[in-house]
């Protein structure tokens, strides 16, 4: 795999720039929009959870941009990456490729438009007083682990997609649910260990924690919970993969 990709590796930084590029085409905002979103999203969530709800979390706006942005990347992403053969049906039928470059064009895509948006946190930490701590050099590690679990996931779920085509409406409905399950609105210090214990098993609650844990608490992740993520988020890459190369041989006559 990694011999084919270093060839075509032309292919894929032309495929990632695309991927870039290709989203915000005929947009006037363009780009900006990787700003905006969050941002009204942070602007109804702010209003309805202190207000309506007595949400008494201190800086809660900073609160939930640290872990809105995050899970941006990773919806994105996951309904992006999962339909992506299908929308490049053309070329796949047409031309040889490694056809892994489209799956990681996606998440790496998505990846640089999370750094760009990041901006944003940064602003709202200093903005708010908050600023930032040395535990900001476990940034890197988090950010890995969250990039190896959505190229897992989109090795599968877009292989899926290729033959049973209800499998994005399955997967949007997942993730939806997953939203309320994972701790973007809220902290899980608001439930009892066992609840708070029983969320872990999404891999996205430990990755947002880590996430706050450096940017907003000021703490050292959980590198025990962080490690696991990123030792199960492999060995899924692996499973997944496998399935991947097993399926790809027919997507030519398939899409």
């Amino acid at each position: 795999m990694f011999k084919e990709l270093y060839q075509y590796r032309e292919l894929l930084k032309t495929n990632v720039k695309k991927e870039i590029r290709g989203k915000y085409k005929g947009s006037f905002l363009g780009v900006l929009w990787s700003f905006i979103n969050p941002l009204l999203m942070t602007l109804i969530y702010a209003i309805v959870f202190p207000f309506v709800l007595k949400n008494t979390q201190e800086h809660y706006v900073t609160f939930l941009i640290i872990g809105i942005l995050p899970w941006n990347w990773f919806t994105l992403n996951i309904i992006q990456g999962t339909t992506t053969f299908l929308s490049n049906a053309g070329i796949i039928k047409k031309v040889y490729f490694p056809r892994e470059i489209l799956p990681i064009s996606v998440v790496t895509s998505g990846l640089i438009n999370f750094l760009i948006s990041c901006i944003i946190i940064a602003l709202f930490l200093i903005f708010s007083g908050i600023g930032f701590s040395g535990y900001i050099v476990y940034l890197p590690l988090i950010i890995l682990a969250q990039y190896i679990l959505m190229l897992a996931i989109i090795f599968l779920t877009s292989s899926i997609n290729v033959y049973i085509r209800d499998a994005e409406y399955i997967i949007n409905f997942i993730i939806q649910m997953l939203f309320y399950a994972t701790p973007i609105l809220y902290s899980t210090d608001l439930f009892p260990e066992k609840i708070a214990g029983l969320l872990k098993i999404n891999p996205m609650v430990t990755i947002i924690e880590c996430y706050r844990d450096v940017l907003f608490y000021h703490n050292q992740p959980h590198l025990k919970s962080l490690l696991i993520v990123i030792l199960t988020s492999l060995i899924l890459l692996l499973i997944n993969y496998r399935i991947f190369r097993r399926l790809e041989k027919g997507f030519a006559e398939e899409v």
